[in-house]
C-alpha cells in the first residue's frame, strides 16, 4: 500500500487540480481562504500558502534615546501596508514596567492598544522573575528584556510610542527594536483571518471588584476572535482563584465556561501549587502571599492554538471567587480584590 503524506491526502480530497477555501465573515463579505495549496511556499509546514513577491521585511532600533517625563516619544513609524511581527524593549530605572507603549493603528488619534510593558507582556505586579520566555513573550534581564512576537496588522501606516509613567520626574535612555514585514496576513493557529483584521487591547487597570462580583475584562461588538488574556489579582485570601472564566459569544445570554476555576484557565491547578511557570499557551508569571496578608496573582494565555471565534459580539467576564445554589467554593469567602485585565482581540 502506497503511503500517502499529509498534502498528499488533502490534495487527494479535495482533487488535485480543484482548490478548496475556508470562508471567514470580514463584515463586508466573505474573506477566500485557499487551501488546495497546501505545502507550496507556506509559512507554517501543512499551513495556508501566501504569495511571496509582495513580502519585504522592514524595521529599525532605538539605542540610548532619551524619555523625558510628560512627553510622548515616537519609536517607530511607517506608512502603507504591513504587519508588526517582533519587538524588544531595554532600560533601567524605577516605574520601568510602568513605562507605557501606545500604538496608533491607520491614522488613529486614539490608540487601539495603550499597554504598561510588564502588562502588556503578560507580567503583574512588577514581578521580577527571569529570564524565562515562549515563542510569543518573554523577559531575559532584570528589568528589561520584554520581547514579543504578537501580529500588529495595519493597512494605512502605524505608529508606536513611548512615554514614561507619571512617577518617573528626570529623563531616561531607552532601548527598542521593532520589526515587521509588508503585506504580511495574519494566521491565528492555522487559519488566515481576513485582511481587514486590527488587533485590539481592552484595558482595566486597578479595578475594585467585591465578592462574587462580575468583571468585565474584554468586549467586541464586530466578528473577530480572543487572542490573550493576562490577568493581575490582589486580595486577602486566594479565594478568587475558584472564579470561573465565562464567554457571552454572538450575544448569547449563557455562556460558554472556559474555566471551573481562575487557575485551571491559565493551565495551573489547585490554586497554582507548583508556582511559577512560563509555556507557550500560558503562563503564571506571579503568586505571592506577603506578612500582611495580601494574596496576588498575574497570569497570561494565549488563543492562538485554542480558538475562540464570534461572528456578532463578545464578552470575556471574570468572577471574583465562585458560589451556586448556596454553596461557596474554596475554604473561605472571597475578600473585595483589585483587578487588572488585559484582553487582546483581533476584530474584523
Amino acid at each position: 500500500m502506497q503511503k500517502l503524506t499529509r498534502v498528499a491526502f488533502v490534495k487527494s480530497m479535495i482533487g488535485a487540480s480543484g482548490a478548496a477555501w475556508l470562508t471567514l465573515p470580514n463584515g463586508r463579505g466573505r474573506s477566500n481562504l485557499p487551501l488546495g495549496q497546501l505545502g507550496q511556499g507556506s509559512d507554517t509546514p501543512g499551513g495556508i500558502a501566501s504569495p511571496v513577491g509582495n513580502l519585504k521585511t522592514f524595521g529599525t532600533a532605538g539605542k540610548e534615546q532619551l524619555l523625558h517625563p510628560g512627553q510622548e516619544l515616537t519609536l517607530f513609524s511607517r506608512q502603507g501596508a504591513g504587519c508588526l511581527t517582533h519587538m524588544w524593549f531595554g532600560g533601567d530605572w524605577p516605574g520601568y514596567g510602568s513605562t507605557r507603549i501606545r500604538f496608533y493603528v491607520d491614522d488613529e488619534t486614539k490608540p487601539s492598544i495603550d499597554m504598561q510593558l510588564f502588562a502588556g507582556h503578560g507580567i503583574g505586579w512588577d514581578d521580577p522573575a527571569a529570564p524565562w520566555g515562549s515563542q510569543r513573550i518573554g523577559k531575559t534581564g532584570q528589568p528589561s528584556g520584554l520581547y514579543n512576537t504578537y501580529r500588529i496588522p495595519f493597512g494605512r501606516g502605524v505608529r508606536v510610542t513611548g512615554q514614561l509613567d507619571g512617577s518617573t520626574r528626570s529623563p531616561q535612555p531607552f532601548w527598542w527594536i521593532f520589526r515587521g514585514v509588508e503585506n504580511l496576513p495574519v494566521q491565528l493557529g492555522q487559519v488566515q483571518l481576513p485582511k481587514s483584521t486590527r488587533l485590539r487591547l481592552r484595558v482595566h487597570e486597578n479595578v475594585v471588584v467585591d465578592p462574587f462580583q462580575m468583571h468585565e475584562a474584554g468586549q467586541s461588538s464586530t466578528a473577530g476572535a480572543l487572542y490573550q488574556v493576562m490577568l493581575a489579582v490582589g486580595s486577602k485570601n486566594f479565594s478568587y482563584l475558584e472564579g470561573m472564566l465565562r464567554a457571552y459569544i454572538d450575544g448569547a445570554q449563557e455562556p460558554v465556561m472556559l474555566s471551573s476555576g481562575t487557575e485551571d484557565y491559565f493551565l495551573g491547578t489547585y490554586y497554582f501549587n507548583r508556582g511559577i511557570y512560563h509555556l507557550p499557551l500560558a503562563g503564571l508569571t506571579h503568586k505571592t502571599q506577603d506578612d500582611k496578608g495580601n494574596c496576588s496573582f498575574s497570569a497570561y494565555r494565549f488563543h492562538d492554538e485554542d480558538p475562540i471565534f464570534f461572528q456578532n459580539g463578545f464578552r470575556l467576564v471574570w468572577r471574583n471567587g465562585e458560589e451556586k445554589d448556596g454553596k461557596v467554593y474554596g475554604d473561605a469567602s472571597p475578600k473585595q480584590s483589585r483587578v487588572t485585565s488585559y484582553v487582546w482581540i483581533y476584530e474584523w
